[in-house]
């Protein structure tokens, strides 16, 4: 599209703002104009030339009316015309890209850059995202009608009267069309101190990219983190120099600088506190890093924060089991997640596929090699976390926590034996308190001591000391099976299992951490994964994208992100047909099955040929091929005669001469290396000297048994091989494909007999590389010819 200079463009409009609750969510820095907007812009647009593609085409003599007589003056005429119209460059209005705008309160004069996002508001109606509506003063009290209710409808009247109102009660804003420059720098400043470089800057790029157009100077940006956090900034200066800038289609430099000097104190006090605790030292967690099946490996957590590993390689057909042990009774959980195409996170307590909360000791979770979760992964992400409680601040937390973490085969031993009762006499009885065997002699003293300082849980059948603090803390959830002895564990199960999350990219709730994590790997539309077809790292679905339970998303095992992007157009490398991304691998099992049923090409029986008896792309030496000697037409067109010869008797003794011709005189080519060439075995001939000249008598036994090898019988197809010279190019390409028959392996493995290499060297003209890429994309090898 063409581009205008800035300001080319002028309009003007003062506009409704259509109320929050009938605007849909638009993101940054975008708005909704109405439809008669886009008429304006476009009748306000300047002309600029386009060129017509038909003044570029090399086909002049191509006719431009349907039915053109050069002899007839008045199909001439108009054939004059159409030429002159078409050929002549062509002015229309073209709207600058991208449109941004420039929104102005006249109430309080605050003004700002916008980019649009449709035009499909209302009539005399503008939509503001939420982001415009505040840095324009309009707070949503505006909007309120006088008895109390939401603006939901068009009524004129109704709305409470204020500074930002106007008669109709609807606040009124001037929309200016604007172009900006292309920025180059901004400076951005935080306005709380504090703010970690490694926590902001990777959110920074992807904010502005996905919601921004523009950007203007004094405007506040608030940035989400990943943790629900939000990083506030203040937009101070731009480049080039001015309002505001343009940030779409160029790279833009981001600076970050404090407020003032206090703030940047502050900030690196923060700092330098945290990096006496950052991973690797003594009072910080592990560095985490590459772990070795069957290697433990020891380390320590701080509360809140997690130390990851990765496993890359291990025996993919057995099964696997991370087990990680907890040193002096430390609250420390385990997450494991794989890492593939469909997966790009690292665990984390609310984002991760297994994942284990409970207070045991050692924690295992084991893998079998049949989990769908682990198909076609890369590696395996490992995260062990210090549990941090909520009522306790990162500035609080004590001594890192230690453990053990090993990642190998599952191990044999059944630990549950261990936990069997033990064997008994006949004249031992139960407790019915303790559950304990004692001998029948002593269970009157034993129940009298057992009932005044023991207590039996019947939910659970543990035994505690009555005085004991396990038994004063000891707890069971009324809605799971879950249970402990002391209020930590019980406030840990209760934030974990029964406290409502929310998911950071998308509105949905959910009852526990473990139902938050399935959903943020499973169906959240903000879950990233790797685009097969545009190879970027993406959210799975995006505002546009149809919705996951979407019966076509179902069906084609895409998401709905791949089901978009995978309805792009693109060129088949074989047959040159225009095919959809996401049918792509179909197309092409189908060009792999008629591959493998191609049948076996034929090729001339000269040997020296390089040609089959089809033909390559074009090529006419199929045309006078004879089918009873299989030779192609260049071959056979010195044997052709047109006399009547029913049982080739004449034919039998043109062959005869040709032989007696090559042997006793040769044909003079200098690239001749026909054995049955007198030319040619003097071509051959070593260094020494050329070989001893044949006799008659010598030739004619030689040429005997070649003739009566050859069958020129009507009916029948004859397959003894044929020696005649022929031209350079063919001999050429005969020794290309026999060479390439002969070497194998060096084919990727392949190896390809010599019909198929013929046809692949003769298809591509003699150009090797070229021969190699067609017997791959369109020839079977042996070992695919014999399992078809």
């Amino acid at each position: 599209m063409a581009t205008t200079e800035p300001d080319s463009l002028k309009w003007s409009s003062t506009l409704t703002v259509t109320p929050p609750v009938r605007t849909p969510k638009l993101p940054g820095d975008k708005i909704l104009l109405p439809q008669s907007a886009l008429e304006q812009l476009l009748a306000a647009a300047p002309l600029t030339e386009v060129s017509n593609p038909a003044s570029s085409s090399s086909s002049s003599s191509r006719a431009y009316t349907r039915e053109f007589d050069p002899f007839n003056p008045y199909t001439f005429a108009a054939e004059a015309r159409a030429r002159e119209q078409l050929q002549a460059p062509d002015r229309q209005r073209q709207l600058p890209t991208p449109l941004t705008f420039q929104i102005v309160n006249e109430q309080n004069g605050r003004a700002i850059y916008a980019g649009i996002r449709e035009f499909s508001a209302e009539e005399n109606e503008i939509g503001l995202s939420a982001f415009l509506r505040h840095a324009l003063g309009l707070e949503d009290a505006d909007f309120v009608m006088t008895n109390g209710t939401t603006g939901a409808g068009h009524a004129s009247n109704g709305y409470q009267d204020g500074d930002a109102s106007t008669e109709s009660g609807l606040p009124r804003v001037t929309v200016h069309a604007k172009q900006l420059p292309k920025g180059t720098y901004v400076r951005l400043r935080p306005l709380e101190a504090g703010y970690n470089p490694e926590d902001w800057k990777a959110l920074l790029e992807r904010y502005l990219r996905d919601n921004f157009t523009t950007l203007t100077t004094g405007q506040f940006l608030t940035v989400s983190g990943p943790r629900r956090e939000e990083f506030k900034f203040l937009v101070d200066s731009v480049r080039p120099e001015g309002d505001g800038i343009c940030i779409v289609d160029t790279d833009l430099e981001v600076d970050i600088e404090p407020l003032n000097e206090e703030q940047a104190r502050e900030t690196l006090k923060r700092i330098s506190k945290n990096a006496s605790r950052a991973p690797g030292l003594q009072g910080g967690s592990s560095t985490g890093g590459s772990v070795t099946f069957g290697e433990p490996v020891t380390g320590q957590v701080l509360p809140g924060e997690y130390v990851d590993y990765e496993l890359r390689q291990w025996d993919r057909s057995q099964p696997i089991e991370i087990e990680l042990e907890i040193a002096d009774e430390a609250d420390v959980d385990l997450f494991v997640s794989p890492f593939s195409s469909r997966q790009r996170s690292r665990p984390r307590d609310d984002e991760h596929v297994f994942g284990d909360f409970s207070s045991r000791s050692p924690k295992r979770i084991r893998l079998e090699p049949t989990n769908v979760e682990l198909e076609d992964i890369e590696s395996l992400y490992v995260s062990v976390h210090g549990f941090l409680d909520g009522d306790q601040s990162q500035e609080d937390i004590g001594a890192p926590m230690q453990y053990n973490l090993r990642v190998g085969a599952p191990a044999h031993a059944e630990e549950a034996s261990q936990e069997q009762p033990s064997a008994h006499g006949p004249d031992e009885v139960q407790c019915k308190n303790c559950q304990q065997y004692v001998p029948q002699r002593t269970l009157f003293l034993h129940e009298n001591f057992c009932l005044r300082n023991n207590v039996h849980c019947p939910q659970c059948g543990n035994v505690f000391q009555k005085r004991s603090p396990e038994w004063q803390n000891h707890w069971h959830c009324s809605h799971d099976d879950s249970y402990g002895n002391d209020a930590s564990s019980k406030a840990k199960h209760d934030a974990v299992a029964h406290k409502v999350h929310y998911c950071p990219t998308c509105p949905f709730e959910a009852q526990g951490l473990p139902a938050l994590a399935h959903h943020r790997t499973t169906t959240c539309p903000g879950k990233p994964i790797l685009c097969q077809f545009c190879h970027l790292v993406v959210p799975q679905q995006g505002e546009s994208d149809p919705d996951m339970a979407d019966p076509e998303v179902l069906l084609s095992g895409l998401t709905p992100h791949e089901l978009v992007d995978g309805g792009r157009t693109t060129e088949c490398h074989l047959c040159n047909k225009i095919i959809r991304l996401r049918d792509m691998k179909t197309h092409l099992r189908h060009h792999d099955l008629n591959r493998l049923s191609r049948p076996v090409p034929r090729i001339c029986l000269n040997r020296n040929c390089g040609r089959t008896l089809e033909g390559g792309r074009g090529s006419n030496a199929n045309k006078n091929a004879n089918d009873t000697l299989g030779l192609c037409g260049i071959c056979f067109g010195p044997l052709y005669a047109d006399s009547y010869d029913p049982e080739g008797k004449a034919l039998r003794r043109r062959i005869e001469r040709r032989y007696l011709s090559q042997m006793m005189t040769g044909c003079g080519k200098p690239w001749c290396r026909n054995q049955y060439c007198k030319t040619g075995r003097q071509n051959m001939s070593p260094a020494s000297g050329p070989p001893a000249p044949m006799t008659t008598a010598e030739i004619l036994r030689t040429v005997k048994p070649l003739l009566d090898a050859v069958s020129v019988q009507p009916g029948s197809i004859n397959t003894a091989p044929l020696y005649f010279c022929t031209d350079e190019a063919s001999q050429q390409r005969r020794t290309l494909a026999e060479m390439m028959a002969a070497e194998g392996g060096v084919l990727g493995g392949k190896e390809y007999d010599i019909e198929w290499c013929v046809a692949a060297v003769e298809a591509v003209n003699g150009d090797l590389d070229k021969a190699r890429e067609w017997l791959n994309n369109w020839a079977p090898s042996k070992g695919e010819a014999k399992t078809g």
